[in-house]
């Protein structure tokens, strides 16, 4: 086979653990976990975060008694700790059980499943009849022998590319999970899109600042841009105006209004920086602040612009509002 110039999209694939291998059967991935023909019993979720919390939830909420295993200080790590409180409440109410700063060993007794977790306070036995493997995801890299067309890998087996996704090899170009995370679909369409237009010519690059993510728990979780505690971590100052669903008319009237927004500003040009929703419809309302972030919209751009009532988008409103000290629903600080 011959190109001029080509494209790798070979995607990723759901990563074990060197104790706990994929059977397909009784350990399972996220593929496999959403085939199953029957709802079980007893789910172990090895690994808290985005997928595995995801198919926790719909699995507890269809019935099963659900464990959660997660070896960080929390589930849902990186994310912002506030949102996530958010959802561990839900998750309390649906009686999934959470163990954080733990590990998890499987073994079988009897025939039957179980989950030795090793926590903090001591060792826990749990029944399983089959374990969610959520520990991340590796590049689909291993059979493609891109290093002869002088392709380069990173340490974890990802494809290097710059700003316009190409490689090395200066006609070889990758997108997607192969590239690392994070672990989007739509940002790899938009890779694609970003990498095929540099083919053609055009003179662009990929900007992932204003890069959303969504997180399909229950509330769910959106974010976009800059996060209040990575803002902590680099010591840097920022304006936020933050506002609680239950502030809000439209999510009082559904009685879904645990939850809130959150904008991060510059204190001083009052530029949008980034973006945290949770609570109700959390992915479909963290568009209209990804479009903020993209145009170079400041929180009085947003505050000024009027949005209908009574809907959810106020709380954008709201929030804005709130970074310049002029909520009417909250107190301002």
């Amino acid at each position: 086979m011959t190109f001029v110039d080509a494209i790798i999209a070979t995607g990723g694939r759901p990563s074990d653990l060197p104790a706990i291998h994929f059977d397909g059967k009784k350990i399972l991935s996220t593929k496999e976990a959403l085939e199953l023909p029957r709802v079980p019993q007893n789910l172990a979720v090895v690994g808290g975060g985005i997928s595995g919390l995801e198919i926790g939830t719909f699995y507890a909420k269809l019935g099963s008694r659900v464990v959660v295993v997660e070896i960080m200080d929390q589930i849902l790590p990186g994310t912002d700790p506030e949102a996530v409180r958010v959802v561990a409440r839900t998750l309390q109410k649906l009686g999934v059980e959470v163990h954080t700063k733990s590990q998890a060993r499987w073994r079988e007794d009897r025939g039957q499943g179980v989950v030795d977790i090793v926590t903090p306070e001591g060792l826990v036995a749990r029944r399983a009849d089959v374990l969610l493997l959520t520990v991340g995801r590796r590049p689909n890299t291993d059979d493609l022998h891109a290093d002869r067309a002088g392709v380069e890998f990173g340490p974890r087996g990802h494809i290097k590319v710059d700003r316009q996704l190409r490689t090395s090899n200066p006609h070889v170009f990758a997108i997607g999970d192969v590239i690392g995370p994070p672990f989007l679909a739509h940002k790899a369409t938009k890779e694609g899109l970003t990498a095929a237009e540099v083919i053609a010519g055009h003179p662009v690059e990929l900007d992932y600042r204003a890069l959303p993510s969504a997180i399909f728990t229950d509330p769910e979780i959106a974010t976009v841009g800059l996060q209040e505690p990575e803002a902590v971590a680099q010591g840097r100052r920022v304006r936020i105006g933050r506002v609680p669903f239950a502030a809000i008319g439209r999510a009082l009237t559904t009685g879904e209004y645990d939850g809130f927004v959150k904008l991060i500003a510059d204190p001083e040009t009052k530029i949008l920086l980034g973006a945290t929703v949770v609570g109700p419809d959390a992915s479909d309302l963290i568009s209209e602040l990804t479009l903020a972030i993209e145009m170079g919209a400041t929180v009085t751009d947003i505050a000024l612009t009027v949005h209908p009532h009574p809907t959810l988008p106020e709380g954008i409103m709201e929030s804005a509002e709130a970074a310049l000290g002029q909520a009417i629903h909250i107190l301002n600080r």
